[in-house]
């Protein structure tokens, strides 16, 4: 329905090592389809409170799919950005983005924090659900995530090939 009605759309993940491939595939036939892929508050800091302590991190955009990084991280050469499962993230994102006179997703497409805080703020959202984190599954039966996918997100990136290809064929975005 995005790609349908070129909304502008709005992708992020807590898994960045294993999930940002499949992300950057689904931002690349958004992209080519004339949806508008977001990319508010790129550099901004996100203060978050984990079971070690206030951690601060960096908002970055890698080909158009929203995640975190350690301050100071350099973006080429390393891993891809930090673990996360925090909405405040995609709240500093959409915060920025209504700030700037948006424009506002349309759709929140991502995993964890990034599709759950979306939710919870009224956003379209569809994501991936680790089978062992119940957080999007209740979503969905809450009515604030769209749609849950399960699938195990400790395996090798390359694993969701298949996935990938399953997704952008149903939405008619192969390319």
């Amino acid at each position: 329905m995005a790609a349908r009605n070129r909304s502008a759309v709005l992708l992020g993940t807590g898994h960045p090592h294993r999930l940002l491939g499949f992300y950057a595939a689904l931002a690349d036939a958004l992209s080519a389809a004339g949806c508008a892929v977001l990319t508010p508050a790129k550099g901004s800091s996100v203060d978050i409170t984990t079971r070690f302590g206030l951690r601060t991190y960096n908002l970055d955009y890698v080909q158009g799919v929203a995640l975190v990084r350690e301050p100071g991280a350099r973006t080429t050469g390393c891993e891809p950005g930090a673990h996360s499962h925090s909405p405040l993230p995609i709240r500093v994102a959409l915060a920025a983005a209504a700030e700037a006179g948006g424009p506002l997703p349309g759709l929140v497409i991502g995993d964890h924090g990034w599709v759950c805080g979306a939710g919870q703020l009224g956003f379209e959202t569809i994501g991936l659900g680790d089978t062992d984190d119940p957080a999007l599954f209740v979503g969905e039966a809450e009515g604030r995530v769209s749609v849950a996918v399960p699938l195990d997100d400790a395996v090798r990136s390359d694993y969701y090939r298949p996935l990938t290809r399953y997704v952008l064929n149903r939405a008619c975005l192969s390319q």
